[in-house]
Protein backbone atom coordinates (compact mmCIF):
# COMPACT_ATOMS: atom_id res chain seq x y z
CA UNK A 1 0.00 0.00 0.00
CA UNK A 2 1.96 3.33 -1.09
CA UNK A 3 1.19 6.75 0.43
CA UNK A 4 -0.95 7.88 -2.08
CA UNK A 5 -3.63 4.69 -0.94
CA UNK A 6 -3.51 5.77 2.79
CA UNK A 7 -4.01 9.16 1.80
CA UNK A 8 -6.83 8.23 -0.49
CA UNK A 9 -8.41 6.07 2.42
CA UNK A 10 -8.14 8.96 4.85
CA UNK A 11 -9.85 11.02 2.80
CA UNK A 12 -12.82 8.64 2.13
CA UNK A 13 -13.20 8.10 5.94
CA UNK A 14 -13.65 11.80 6.11
CA UNK A 15 -16.17 12.26 3.52
CA UNK A 16 -17.92 8.70 5.07
CA UNK A 17 -18.03 10.88 8.75
CA UNK A 18 -19.31 13.69 7.07
CA UNK A 19 -22.13 11.75 5.50
CA UNK A 20 -22.94 9.45 8.20
CA UNK A 21 -23.31 12.96 10.63
CA UNK A 22 -25.27 14.99 7.62
CA UNK A 23 -27.65 11.80 7.96
CA UNK A 24 -27.41 11.30 12.16
CA UNK A 25 -28.24 15.34 12.95
CA UNK A 26 -30.35 16.38 9.95
CA UNK A 27 -32.95 17.70 11.94
CA UNK A 28 -30.43 20.01 14.18
CA UNK A 29 -28.85 20.88 11.04
CA UNK A 30 -31.89 21.81 9.10
CA UNK A 31 -33.04 23.75 11.99
CA UNK A 32 -29.64 25.78 12.27
CA UNK A 33 -28.96 26.71 8.97
CA UNK A 34 -32.87 26.77 7.20
CA UNK A 35 -36.04 28.49 7.67
CA UNK A 36 -38.66 27.23 10.47
CA UNK A 37 -41.12 26.80 8.17
CA UNK A 38 -40.27 23.71 6.06
CA UNK A 39 -37.92 21.30 8.28
CA UNK A 40 -39.68 17.82 7.19
CA UNK A 41 -38.78 18.27 3.66
CA UNK A 42 -36.09 20.16 4.07
CA UNK A 43 -34.32 17.45 7.05
CA UNK A 44 -35.53 14.30 4.44
CA UNK A 45 -33.16 16.40 1.62
CA UNK A 46 -30.02 16.67 4.12
CA UNK A 47 -30.79 13.04 5.09
CA UNK A 48 -30.84 12.28 1.38
CA UNK A 49 -27.61 14.09 0.40
CA UNK A 50 -25.78 12.63 3.69
CA UNK A 51 -26.39 9.02 2.05
CA UNK A 52 -25.06 9.97 -1.20
CA UNK A 53 -22.33 11.40 0.38
CA UNK A 54 -21.75 8.34 2.74
CA UNK A 55 -21.84 5.92 -0.74
CA UNK A 56 -19.25 8.36 -2.14
CA UNK A 57 -16.95 8.05 0.60
CA UNK A 58 -17.49 3.76 0.96
CA UNK A 59 -16.28 4.19 -2.96
CA UNK A 60 -13.37 5.84 -2.24
CA UNK A 61 -12.46 4.03 0.44
CA UNK A 62 -13.52 0.44 -1.47
CA UNK A 63 -11.55 1.45 -5.12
Amino acid sequence: MTIFDTILNCIGLIILAVGIVCVYDARKITHKFFSTSDINESTGIVKIVGAVVSVVGSIIIFV
